[in-house]
């Protein structure tokens, strides 16, 4: 096992980690001596959180040493996936088998545990987050031993083990549901207006198999929309705004160059789906990230309330993207049994000043039912928090049964997630 004393950053550079040394063990043994050695464990994914989920003051752990085990059964169209494991190395390995996942984030250099955990997401109207094709966890617990949760095998306590915060174990390896390879088109229109979203939310976000809308809220327009559709249907008609006319980059005066091939040339979901190449850094982490998942139904009353107030927003802003996203069964998903719009800020890196907008919008966004993405960076505080996930009664009683020592806690989760009693 390698263990390295270092001092650690985000990638944002926003949150500096408390531990001093970094583990890497090389095999699920070494991950379980070190965790049953250990008073609190937290794991660091790919860094691509903007507040203090992964930070420990005890062991701190990354999984980028165990083999990247990408184990697929071509037969059962599953396939095992090894805690360390980002999305573009599965997805060309999927894509070499003639396999693919249903959907993707719009970065490729995430790992799927983390992303899994926290409730991360793609787009469109039928596809829910990356944790709903997730059919079994396999866990290191807090006194070394090892479980595994399926949705065959455990039911509705399984639904409470996929987007779970790292609060229940270190995640070592999860199995997805994968599908038929399929080719994917991406077309860009610019100049939808916000009014135009009036009565046509539905057909706009339903017009390709995955739609974001991108504005900087110095009007009340989007500055481009973004329709990737699966290659054997027709081009999405978008009659509301103008084809773009060459590559695009969402943020404005970014490069596009590091943005995946749009204007309708076809190719492999994986090169499609994302918004980034994953050979790409897709900016110098030079930002902070925040997001709100709403109720669908209340798509156009928070838009326009944000509209309300992007005169205190747009100076902060690089860009905010409004996606979509399918109702699911995961306790702690932010789309829990509810069809989702997705509000993604992507802020100039000024803590305290994006705090004060934060708080601003959070305000203003209340009666809409906002939950935060669990990585990004929000003001709510445990009341509000557990107020808005009917199941988090039931996560309590699961986290007590899977780690009664509370090895797996931190900060951020005794903060948002306060331990109860169970009965």
């Amino acid at each position: 096992m390698r263990t390295m004393r270092t001092t650690r950053t985000n990638w944002a550079g926003n949150i500096t980690f408390s531990a001093q040394r970094v583990h890497r063990p090389a095999t699920v043994a070494e991950l379980r001596s070190l965790i049953a050695a250990s008073r609190r464990v937290r794991v660091l994914g790919s860094g691509h959180s903007f507040n203090d989920i992964a930070d420990t003051d005890g062991t701190l752990v990354e999984l980028t040493g165990l083999p990247p085990e990408i184990d697929i059964d071509t037969a059962a169209r599953t396939v095992r996936v090894g805690g360390g494991v980002r999305y573009a190395e599965l997805a060309q390995r999927l894509h070499d088998n003639g396999l693919a996942l249903p959907n993707m984030a719009s970065l490729p250099h995430i790992s799927v545990a983390g992303s899994v955990a926290t409730g991360t997401h793609g787009s469109g109207d039928r596809n829910g987050g990356l944790g709903t094709c997730v059919s079994a966890v396999e866990l290191v617990t807090g006194d070394g031993g090892t479980a595994e949760l399926s949705r065959d095998k455990d039911g509705d306590r399984f639904d409470g083990a996929v987007v779970a915060l790292g609060a229940l174990g270190v995640v070592t390896a999860l199995t997805l549901d994968v599908v038929p390879d399929f080719a994917v088109r991406q077309y860009v229109f610019t100049g939808l207006e916000l009014a135009d979203l009036d009565g046509r939310f539905d057909a706009i976000t339903g017009a390709a198999y995955s739609v974001s809308l991108f504005t900087d809220w110095r009007a009340p327009r989007f500055r481009q929309v973004w329709l990737k559709q699966l290659a054997d249907q027709p081009p999405p008609d978008v009659p509301w705004a103008a084809p773009a006319t060459g590559p695009a980059h969402p943020v404005p005066g970014a490069d596009p160059v590091h943005c995946t091939v749009q204007q309708g040339v076809p190719g492999p979901w994986h090169e499609r789906l994302p918004h980034f190449r994953p050979g790409f850094t897709p900016s110098s982490g030079a930002e902070l990230q925040s997001e709100y998942l709403l109720p669908r139904e209340h798509a156009l009353p928070a838009l326009h309330a944000l509209a309300a107030i992007a005169a205190e927003i747009a100076p902060l802003l690089q860009i905010c993207e409004v996606r979509t996203v399918a109702a699911d069964r995961q306790w702690l998903s932010p789309a829990y049994g509810r069809d989702t719009v997705a509000l993604h800020f992507t802020w100039v890196p000024d803590t305290p000043a994006v705090l004060r907008v934060l708080t601003l919008m959070e305000q203003r966004l209340a009666p809409y039912e906002p939950r935060p993405h669990w990585g990004k960076v929000f003001t709510e505080d445990a009341a509000g928090l557990r107020a808005r996930y009917p199941r988090m009664a039931d996560f309590d009683a699961l986290a007590a049964e899977l780690d009664p020592a509370r090895t797996f806690r931190n900060a951020y989760l005794d903060r948002l997630l306060p331990a109860r009693d169970p009965s």
